[in-house]
């Protein structure tokens, strides 16, 4: 019985609609990288202390002094959440005392901002912390507010991958799309940060559950010479593409309502791909319905301007077909860890994904922190993928995949750890430095799905991509609260990002190699692979 690569191999591999198929899901991607991001934007929390009510009668001096001075990661400014008691300063103005000559201002006893807060509107009009006062006691929310997107992006990992298996690829395609598009227009018109945040939620359930599926729709119609571009390449440049339209975007709308809506019309603008993009035909076969896959393959052969065979599927390869599907072994997730050896991969495949992922989200998101211009340094910060993923392209080519992930993790590692021994007035490297460090952990994450989808066997494939890839969700869920840590220390994010980072890279060398080895078809063949201390641990045999 033929495969499906056979099967369609008169199509040829990089043929029109081959090329149509591969930019028109790229495509389908953008909306995905500014979605993933926006909340750089949406949240920023800009400059912001005190406000002092008109009824207060101050002196000039007075008005200048009411804000204490504090030192916040590393800098001197004033307090952005505490002013000094503006009863006692009231008496003070109306004796014609002077602040720091007649009165000793360390002495004065502070209060909080009762009336509200002054913010800056030099990087933005408004945003959702300007909105609802996500700031001082409330500041926790704004880190929140970016993990629970994460978590709805988890959920989304966990049931896009099912939803597509049973009711199809395209289908699933499209309603998530219209989910976080949907829900991201509804967005603007919330009362409250906790409607904002529950929309939020379901808007990162669309957006992981469309770059799945596009994903995997993707590989399935392509042919296995352009399957690993389009993978490294194809989504992931297109990705970066939607991530370096945010700050564009944000740069010339301020307001976070409006840029919400100007965020949500690529979307509106991907509904006609509806009547172009088809269904997998290798899905369809797998649910039995031959006919159907037929058409779009004779489409397909139509539009390359090759005559397809009169005959695709005969009626005995049909039954072949439908008697493996019902004989397929199942599996279960338990089988991930059914032996010491291969928990042991499991886990640190787990610990792979999510330390990664809590890098490369720690340094996007900390983008406004950096100094410098906020929508350059995104931009920046976008733009540093599409070189990493030609890298990582590059690498998978040509080098064991071990050492290849690796070193680029040595290298985002080391780099981020060594920002805090840059002199302070250095802001330039610094900047440098830290997009050197996304550039290697972005290198890294890209070629953590070619690597794992090699590591496992057939059977269970699929769970472990997505078993590792939901432990990933896990670290973007961590990643807001490592940018938190930052207002107390700045330099404590790079410490905790750079050590975990140059750890997994560390760790990454015990696991199996795959480079060059076909794929495994059953947990025997898994274990028979040469390399990492769980070889060492099965045979006894030193590498």
């Amino acid at each position: 019985m033929r495969d499906y690569d056979e099967l369609i191999s008169f199509l040829g591999e990089w043929g029109p609609f081959q090329r149509l198929i591969f930019f028109l899901l790229s495509a389908s991607i953008v909306p995905n990288g500014f979605n993933g991001m926006s909340a750089v934007f949406l949240a920023g929390t800009p400059e912001h202390r005190c406000r002092l009510p008109p009824s207060a009668n101050l002196s000039r001096e007075w008005l200048n002094a009411s804000i204490p001075r504090e030192v916040q990661g590393g800098r001197e400014g004033p307090s952005r959440c505490r002013r000094y008691r503006l009863e006692s300063l009231a008496n003070f103005s109306a004796l014609g005392l002077q602040p720091g000559r007649d009165v000793d201002l360390s002495q004065l006893e502070q209060e909080k901002c009762l009336d509200g807060w002054e913010y800056s509107r030099e990087l933005y009009l408004s945003t959702i912390v300007t909105e609802w006062n996500l700031v001082c006691e409330d500041d926790w929310k704004t880190p929140l507010t970016t993990s629970l997107f994460f978590v709805g992006v988890l959920i989304g990992s966990f049931i896009s991958g099912q939803l597509s298996d049973r009711f199809g690829r395209k289908n699933i395609l499209f309603a998530t799309m219209a989910v976080q598009t949907g829900f991201s227009f509804v967005q603007i018109f919330s009362t409250s940060w906790e409607m904002f945040t529950v929309l939020f939620l379901i808007v990162g359930m669309g957006q992981i559950s469309n770059y799945v599926v596009a994903f995997i729709l993707g590989t399935e119609i392509l042919g296995k010479s352009v399957r690993i571009i389009f993978c490294t390449l194809g989504v992931c440049t297109f990705f970066a593409i939607g991530y370096m339209l945010l700050p564009l975007f944000a740069y010339f709308i301020r307001d976070w309502r409006m840029l919400l809506l100007a965020l949500t019309v690529p979307g509106v603008l991907c509904v006609p791909l509806w009547w172009v993009i088809p269904e997998s035909p290798r899905w369809l076969i797998s649910q039995g319905r031959f006919k159907e896959a037929e058409i779009i393959i004779r489409k397909a052969a139509k539009t390359n301007g090759i005559v397809a065979p009169a005959m695709l599927f005969d009626s005995t390869e049909m039954q072949d077909m439908k008697l493996q599907q019902q004989q397929q072994q199942k599996a279960y997730i338990l089988d991930l860890f059914r032996t010491r050896n291969i928990a042991v991969i499991t886990v640190m495949s787990l610990l792979l994904w999510m330390l990664t992922s809590i890098g490369y989200f720690g340094l996007s998101l900390n983008t406004p922190n950096l100094h410098g211009n906020a929508y350059i340094n995104c931009f920046l910060s976008a733009i540093i993928e599409v070189p990493a993923y030609v890298i990582a392209w590059l690498l998978l080519r040509t080098l064991p995949r071990r050492y290849s992930i690796s070193g680029t993790l040595f290298l985002g590692g080391g780099v981020i750890l060594f920002i805090q021994l840059v002199p302070t007035d250095l802001h330039i490297l610094s900047v440098f430095l830290v997009m050197l460090g996304k550039f290697g952990i972005t290198s890294a994450f890209s070629m953590l799905y070619v690597y794992t989808s090699e590591l496992y066997p057939t059977i269970v494939r699929n769970m472990a991509v997505g078993a590792t890839s939901m432990s990933s969700r896990v670290g973007s869920i961590i990643a807001p609260y490592f940018v938190y840590l930052g207002a107390y220390d700045r330099f404590l994010p790079y410490i905790l990002m750079g050590s975990l980072t140059v750890l997994i890279g560390i760790l990454t060398l015990f696991l199996p190699e795959s480079y060059g080895n076909p794929l495994p078809e059953t947990f025997d063949q898994m274990l028979r692979v040469k390399g990492g201390i769980w070889y060492v641990m099965m045979t006894g045999k030193h590498l």
